[in-house]
């Protein structure tokens, strides 16, 4: 697992003329707590994430992936680099694939913010969700092998992986609609009435029942995934940052949005022509999850509607980043725009089911 990762052109490292900190105070911890990392350090950001800031660093014998927060004030709990890097780390001895943890460093003294490093994965990501470049035999199979991953994390037994303490029991979706509700708040903006609809609204449309809790990523999607360099198999799940235990059926349906969001809605495949790309329907996908999992309750369109507020909570969130210059991608300020996107998409789903019109 430790060798050079090769990512595909849609998400290349990128030269880091000035990562935001001072390189030489890296390379010096390095040659001081890490094994085998000796002579000059090289560094490169890897390109296509929005939240916490990662870069490659090869340093001697040693090739790495750093995550950091991004600089600047942070709202409460978001950006826990920590929770990324326990997670993983509990789930090394799981059939859920992870990078091998390094080290988790939480002083600011090195990189001007807590940071990790991992050990770097050799194979591909994908930021879209219609995969280009496979065949449709290798995009069915990719399909299939994301969803029986899904299903792995949510049969891990937390007691096992030490994660009996990773979240709060019961009220999980009301609990994460206050979270998201506060955060919007946080970075409220005039043009997105259709989030302070859905506000006022979620709360009264949670379901009755629910699935049992169970390790949940927070954002499992085709671009949080590397998949093997020429095989259709997940060989590691990334981006940790929102995990915990909650309601698998908010990871699923989050997974399964895209079957309802245009291509130009952060890689959706609403529009596409699924069966000549290799596709599975959204259907024949949900079934394939279920085949694996030990949650057999159906995803119900509050649970979609859940899924699209929170994402449009988060964009919402690259925006106002972005605005203060605290952005972790250079495209924030335009994927911060799909906010209204999302949030008019969960308020469809939301309404339509109970035969209401969205305004």
């Amino acid at each position: 697992m430790d060798v050079a990762s090769r990512f595909t052109p849609e998400v290349p490292p990128q030269a880091v003329p000035s990562p935001g900190f001072d390189p030489d105070r890296l390379e010096a911890f390095l040659h001081e707590h890490v094994t085998g990392a000796s002579g000059r350090l090289r560094l490169s950001r890897i390109a296509g994430g929005q939240s916490n800031p990662t870069f490659f660093v090869d340093c001697g014998e040693r090739s790495l992936v750093l995550r950091k927060q991004p600089p600047g004030h942070l709202l409460p709990s978001a950006h826990a680099i920590d929770r990324e890097y326990r997670v993983m780390q509990a789930l090394a001895s799981t059939d859920v694939p992870v990078p091998r943890m390094v080290l988790y460093h939480a002083e600011r003294d090195v990189v001007g913010t807590p940071f990790y490093l991992m050990e770097r994965l050799d194979g591909r990501v994908f930021r879209s969700y219609s995969l280009p470049g496979v065949t449709a035999a290798e995009r069915r199979a990719m399909y299939f092998a994301m969803a029986e991953t899904m299903a792995r994390l949510h049969a891990v037994d937390v007691n096992t992986a030490g994660l009996s303490d990773f979240g709060r029991p019961g009220n999980y979706f009301e609990r994460q609609i206050a979270r998201w509700s506060r955060q919007w708040q946080e970075n409220r903006t005039p043009h997105n009435p259709w989030l302070d609809r859905l506000v006022e609204l979620l709360p009264e449309r949670v379901p009755a029942t629910s699935s049992s809790s169970a390790l949940c990523h927070g954002d499992f999607r085709m671009g949080n995934l590397m998949f093997h360099p020429t095989q259709p198999q997940v060989i590691g799940v990334l981006d940790w940052e929102l995990a915990t235990l909650g309601a698998p059926l908010a990871d699923v349906a989050f997974n399964a949005m895209a079957w309802r969001t245009l291509p130009s809605e952060y890689g959706g495949i609403l529009g596409l022509d699924l069966a000549a790309l290799g596709i599975p329907d959204e259907r024949e996908y949900l079934s394939q999850y279920r085949v694996h999992s030990t949650c057999k309750d159906p995803v119900e369109p509050f649970h979609f509607a859940f899924a699209m507020f929170r994402f449009a909570v988060i964009f919402e969130g690259i925006a106002s980043r972005a605005a203060a210059g605290n952005a972790a991608a250079d495209d924030a300020a335009q994927a911060g725009t799909l906010g209204p996107a999302f949030a008019r998409r969960a308020l469809e789903a939301l309404m339509l089911s109970s035969g209401e019109r969205p305004t």
